[in-house]
């Protein structure tokens, strides 16, 4: 028998008990004539004392192995132990006993018991690892390190903790759902290529050369069929393909809850995801959640207020608008912005008037990546006069001398700034303007340690925009996707006024991170021609791609809406992660690469032959 306990498992109670343990050697102390090993599984840390005191060691009957383990007991076993070094794989085999009074380690499960071993057996020799394994140290390791060795990565107590907090999650979001009378139903991983949003991975086909699968983005058309097939409430843990440009919260292959249900409208779906949710909070996290039942917000409200659709309501700093209080301005920055259709809004940094010329530069840098091409600040340093103006002398700003009294009074009331606090104004295009105030509103959040990272802070948006227009192609494309449905109310202007047209769709966020998406879907086929051909889809084009879902329209298909959770995300949150990367087992890096299996890589002749493919070399040019 090669274990008969785990390393997490005994207790006091356990005195007396003549076990068998295996597992990675954590750490290893060698106090001369007596050794400590730390042994390590899955499920703990078990102290193990290897003495030649023949008070401490047991006779063989005490073994449960009768000895026969090469007979390494008493001396003999501390030679093996004096050769073993950090991650040996070893069998211990002794007897529990309670640690000497003052010995126990309250920080282990097992802290209050060791097993003195009676014999001892090397499984498996390892060598030095690249990193440390045991404690927090591995978290100041190269992530290109780590995901090379990702086998001693996932040794680490961290990284096992976040996979066993998914696999308690996903556990969790499945027992939910059979319990409300879902069905769980696998869907096909080769499928049809359409667009859908993101770039397909494709598969080519050995059987039918030149023609090819594509891995879904989503199971979007087959659970919509489900419902036209009549099972009403369906759910998956789907594996997803997206061959999109990556970030900390995307992979190129990922896991969602995919869910879809007949016969309902959006309220429908939001309230079941949030019962899920707090449920899933109240289950494996000790973090409040700020508010019950959840804010909703529209698309416009979400947009105006934070900059963008997802907002980290964990905290206040909503930005403001001021465009029309600076329209007429002799300060030619806003007045130029605003002529030529931009806007200009700002956000309030607290007390933030005593900073620094360089912390206030600092500032203007971090908007340049999203656009900005600076920042106009008012620093608030004195108390207004009697009349309720500022003077000069109360303001710290080099554009204060361009504006009027009442500009200034208008921007400071807007804010809802007082003494102490600094105005920040980007004047630009409002594709500009948004994500720059609203990263600049998250990095102040960060600095003035507004954030409370003990809060889940959940929150729902709706009212999107069903359609945006792609200047580059000339046309209308789906935000979405093309099955969501308008609101029924702007389908009348579907044709003529395509960007009024807001969509029934919903998307679900956590701490600032869209953490679920989804949308009442398209169920009649009049409507859903009309979709495509907004979207510039010619007759044949729709017959190509869509054909089959239009005639499943035509045999009776039942309202339906549904939503999709991005697992990985939704357990980073609950892990506190940094990256969805460290809630994976074997993630790619951020250019989509394997480093353990060193993927992708070339194919022999053979296999390209066999696919009916030929690879083109590159010229250097083009590279």
């Amino acid at each position: 028998m090669l274990k008969t306990h785990t390393c997490g498992e005994l207790r006091a109670g356990d005195a007396g008990k003549a076990v068998t343990l295996s597992g990675w050697v954590n750490r290893r102390r060698d106090h001369g004539g007596l050794i400590f090993l730390d042994l390590r599984d899955r499920f703990g840390i078990t102290q193990v004392t290897v003495s030649d005191d023949p008070a401490l060691n047991l006779p063989n009957a005490a073994n449960p192995s009768n000895g026969a383990n090469n007979g390494n007991n008493g001396s003999g076993a501390l030679e093996i132990a004096s050769q073993i070094r950090s991650e040996f794989v070893v069998k211990v085999s002794g007897s529990v006993q309670k640690r000497p009074q003052g010995f126990e380690n309250p920080e282990l499960e097992t802290g209050e018991i060791e097993v003195i071993a009676a014999d001892l057996e090397i499984l498996s020799e390892a060598r030095t690892p690249p990193f440390v394994i045991s404690g927090s140290q591995g978290d100041e390791v190269d992530e290109a390190v780590r995901l090379k060795y990702r086998y001693l990565d996932l040794r680490r107590p961290k990284l096992s903790g976040n996979l066993r907090l998914r696999h308690e999650i996903v556990r969790f979001i499945r027992n939910f759902f059979y319990d409300r009378d879902f069905l769980e139903v696998e869907t096909p991983i080769l499928l049809k290529s359409t667009p859908e949003g993101a770039r397909d991975f494709v598969v080519p086909s050995r059987i039918h050369p030149g023609r090819f699968y594509a891995l879904p983005q989503s199971p979007q058309q087959m659970k919509q069929l489900l419902m036209i097939g009549g099972f009403e409430r369906y759910f998956q843990i789907a594996r997803c393909f997206r061959d999109e440009d990556l970030r900390a919260d995307r992979q190129p292959e990922f896991t969602q809850l995919d869910l879809e249900m007949s016969f309902v409208e959006a309220g429908d779906v939001m309230a079941l995801i949030e019962e899920m949710l707090i449920s899933l909070s109240a289950k494996i996290s000790d973090k409040p959640i700020q508010q019950t039942p959840f804010p909703v917000l529209t698309y416009d409200e979400a947009m105006a207020k934070y900059g963008i659709d997802r907002p980290d309501i964990r905290f206040g700093l909503q930005l403001f608008d001021v465009t029309e209080k600076v329209r007429n301005s002799r300060f030619g920055v806003f007045r130029n912005a605003v002529a030529a259709g931009g806007i200009v809004k700002g956000v309030r940094y607290p007390h933030g008037a005593k900073l620094s010329r360089k912390e206030t530069d600092d500032l203007i840098e971090y908007v340049r990546p999203y656009g900005a091409k600076g920042l106009a600040w008012i620093g608030i340093t004195g108390e207004a006069g009697d009349d309720g103006n500022y003077p000069n002398e109360s303001l710290r700003s080099p554009i204060v001398k361009f504006l009027s009294q009442e500009e200034i009074a208008g921007i400071i009331e807007a804010a809802g700034a007082a003494q102490g606090d600094l105005i920040l104004l980007v004047a630009d295009e409002e594709s500009v303007t948004n994500p720059a105030l609203a990263n600049l509103r998250l990095e102040i959040g960060a600095r003035a340690n507004l954030i409370d990272s003990n809060l889940l802070a959940f929150c729902w948006v709706v009212d999107f925009p069903l359609l945006e227009y792609d200047s580059d192609e000339d046309r209308w494309g789906a935000i979405h996707h093309p099955f969501t449905s308008a609101r029924d109310e702007d389908w009348s202007i579907l044709e003529q006024r395509p960007a009024d047209v807001k969509a029934k769709a919903y998307d679900v966020v956590l701490n600032g991170w869209e953490i679920g998406g989804g949308s009442i879907r398209i169920h009649r086929s009049d409507q859903q021609m009309r979709m495509f051909q907004r979207l510039g889809l010619s007759e044949s084009d729709v017959d190509e791609q869509f054909g089959h879902m239009l005639e499943a329209f035509q045999y009776g298909a039942p309202p339906h809406g549904g939503i999709a959770m991005g697992i990985e995300r939704v357990v980073a949150l609950y892990a506190d992660a940094q990256s969805i990367r460290e809630v994976m087992a074997f993630p790619k890096t951020a250019t989509g690469t394997d480093l353990l299996l060193e993927a992708p890589s070339p194919v022999d002749d053979d296999q390209l032959a066999e696919l009916h493919i030929s690879v083109r070399e590159q010229n250097e040019s083009a590279q």
